[in-house]
Order: structure tokens, then sequence, then C-alpha cells
């Protein structure tokens, strides 16, 4: 019998590139709101990662109506 955890969806943190990526801004810009502590980090395995609700609350909302 396994006794093994999945994740069921996306991962819980996201690295400091990943967290760039999704609000459209450069690396140093992500690194300047953790600095100012708009953006808060956790450190896993000696690295920085952003908790993904963290992210979530600074991008904005979906905009109803709206076709891509």
């Amino acid at each position: 019998m396994s006794t093994t955890v999945s994740s069921a969806g996306s991962p819980a943190f996201c690295s400091i590139r990943e967290a760039a990526w999704a609000l459209g801004v450069a690396e140093s810009e992500v690194c300047r709101l953790i600095r100012a502590g708009v953006l808060p980090t956790v450190r896993r395995r000696s690295r920085l990662v952003v908790p993904v609700s963290a992210l979530a609350r600074l991008l904005p909302a979906p905009v109803e109506g709206v076709a891509l």
C-alpha cells in the first residue's frame, strides 16, 4: 500500500522568476516588492519562494465580458 501524497492542482509556491513572469515584470521588480514587504517569501530548501496565494492578491481581477 502506498502512502504518497499527491498535490492536487498547482503548486503552493513559485520561484521569483515565475512570479515575475506571472506579474509581467522583471525579476528585479519582484525582488524590490519582496524588500518593500509587499510580497512575502518563504525559504524552501535554501531557496526563496513566493506563496501563490500572496501572488494572486497582486494579480488584477479578470474583467467580465472581455474575450481574449
